[in-house]
């Protein structure tokens, strides 16, 4: 969990890998309170969970594997 957890603010590293879907995408090193904002308003982002199956993440994703 090391390294799943250090990708989190600290708040969050000593959480289950549930909780940790479940938190805030603002949990995560880098994305700030206005980040947070911005993602909700344009995509409906509230959780890592959202951040994590969000359709248009997923296809950026799937076509940037297939292109490497």
């Amino acid at each position: 969990m090391t390294g799943i957890a250090s990708k989190f603010d600290k708040a969050f590293e000593s959480r289950s890998v549930n909780d940790l879907a479940d938190a805030p995408v603002s949990a995560l090193h880098g994305i700030s309170d206005s980040d947070a904002e911005h993602l909700l308003a344009a995509f409906g982002i509230r959780t890592v969970r959202d951040l994590g199956t969000n359709k248009f993440f997923l296809w950026a994703q799937a076509v940037a594997t297939l292109a490497d």
